[in-house]
């Protein structure tokens, strides 16, 4: 099965908490504090895989966690490092935030990005030693790992896209200009998913084809199946689009070109501004009327600017020149497009934020923001330790809005969960 769009939820891992520890050995007095520092929590890691071709292993597994870093211990020794989760993706992967939709990297080319960094390792006690305070009997936790929920979409990476109506021919001219072996049929939607192919034109000339499941009327609001596959000709360097010449199922060919090209604008301005070849296919099977219809048509494509080829794939007639006529091109157009990265850490923009305050049933509640982060780094049962709880709260504004909102002595104050009796 195809799938080419999947969410998934990915979790670093957290850091490990340093160690309070104290040098013992005979002979040695006052040893002092010798608690090493905690691992650092393990990354998620994105890698591009050329031997993948779809999305598919994520339509099961949905949730991915990287190891958490070890504790410190004593004589300073460092905790180990969390272990690494790598997932491959397909190359062509473009990664998104989930909550803002944009773009976090795109696996163009084989490579690495890292979609959650590790907490880093708390510091143990050794670290805190000075010469007031030479027993710290308190050590900082491990921070935790980034978690957040990305979205993958897989975009083809073609030099050619193919577009059209469902049924005019676009598998049939890639299973004859490639060796690529799409499923062919006489009805609509035959092609429920793109195919590729490797077209060769000549002596060290070779270019990349997509055939793209057939785009109708309303593609660019979702109906049909165009609408889930539109995204695979965002990088196409060139549009072929195949028109049916007949006229046997009663379509107007101009009228086909129309509404193709209306769709793309809505879907994407810069997609329809792409270089496109016009490909005229089943031109064995017109007659007199069909021919002087496809002749005003050509007449209006060249007027446009654009190259008309007439071909007949099931015949392959005029196939030929129609390869030939692209390998010239695309030495001319850019390269395939890559998707700049947009999404900023939400850590790198702004600090943690202040703490909410409130109040139930006589007890005031201090909670979120930086607090979490200082109660996991108070060791409540050393006075040091203590202390530097008290002198934060109170250098952070904590127990200015707190008296600010009617605080009274004696009354009991809750920070993430640890009660106090507050005093002035």
């Amino acid at each position: 099965m195809f799938v080419d769009k999947a969410t998934i939820e990915v979790k670093a891992g957290h850091g490990g908490n340093g160690a309070v520890a104290f040098h013992r050995e005979k002979y040695i007095a006052a040893g002092g504090p010798d608690g090493g520092d905690g691992g650092d929590g393990g990354d998620v890691v994105l890698e591009a895989d050329a031997n993948m071709s779809t999305l598919m292993d994520f339509r099961y597994r949905r949730k991915y966690a990287a190891g958490n870093g070890a504790d410190g211990a004593g004589k300073r020794c460092a905790g180990k490092r969390g272990e690494d989760l790598v997932i491959r993706v397909p190359v062509g992967t473009v990664v998104r935030d989930s909550q803002t939709g944009a773009v976090m990297a795109d696996m163009s080319a084989c490579g690495r990005f890292v979609a959650a960094r590790g907490g880093s390792g708390g510091w143990g006690n050794a670290h805190f030693a000075t010469p007031t305070r030479q027993a710290p009997r308190f050590a900082k936790a491990g921070l935790p790992g980034v978690q957040r929920e990305i979205v993958l979409e897989l975009k083809l990476l073609a030099d050619v896209g193919l577009v059209g109506f469902p049924n005019v021919g676009k598998s049939t001219l890639l299973s004859v200009v490639s060796r690529a072996r799409p499923k062919i049929a006489d009805y609509h939607f035959t092609t429920l998913f793109p195919n590729l192919g490797v077209v060769y034109a000549g002596e060290g000339r070779s270019f990349v084809m997509a055939d793209i499941p057939g785009i109708i009327e309303g593609a660019g609001e979702g109906a049909g199946l165009g609408h889930d596959f539109l995204r695979h000709i965002d990088r196409c360097r060139l549009i072929i689009h195949v028109v049916d010449a007949s006229g046997r199922e009663g379509r107007d060919p101009e009228e086909d070109f129309d509404i193709i090209n209306r769709e793309l604008r809505e879907y994407s301005p810069l997609l329809a501004s792409r270089p496109m070849v016009v490909a005229a296919n089943k031109c064995d099977l017109l007659d007199e009327e069909g021919e002087a219809r496809l002749a005003r048509f050509e007449n209006r494509v060249r007027d446009m600017g654009m190259e008309f080829y007439r071909i007949s794939a099931a015949a392959h007639k005029g196939t030929e020149e129609l390869v030939r006529a692209v390998a010239r091109r695309l030495p001319e157009l850019p390269p395939i497009a890559v998707f700049e990265p947009e999404f900023v850490e939400p850590e790198a923009e702004k600090e943690l934020p202040d703490p909410e305050i409130s109040r139930e049933d006589g007890v005031w509640y201090v909670d979120g923001g930086w607090t979490e982060r200082l109660v996991r780094n108070v060791n409540f049962g050393d006075y040091e330790s203590r202390m530097y709880f008290d002198r934060t709260l109170r250098d952070r504004g904590v127990f200015a809005r707190l008296e600010a909102l009617g605080v009274a002595e004696g009354d009991t104050v809750s920070v993430c969960g640890i009660e106090f009796e507050y005093r002035k």
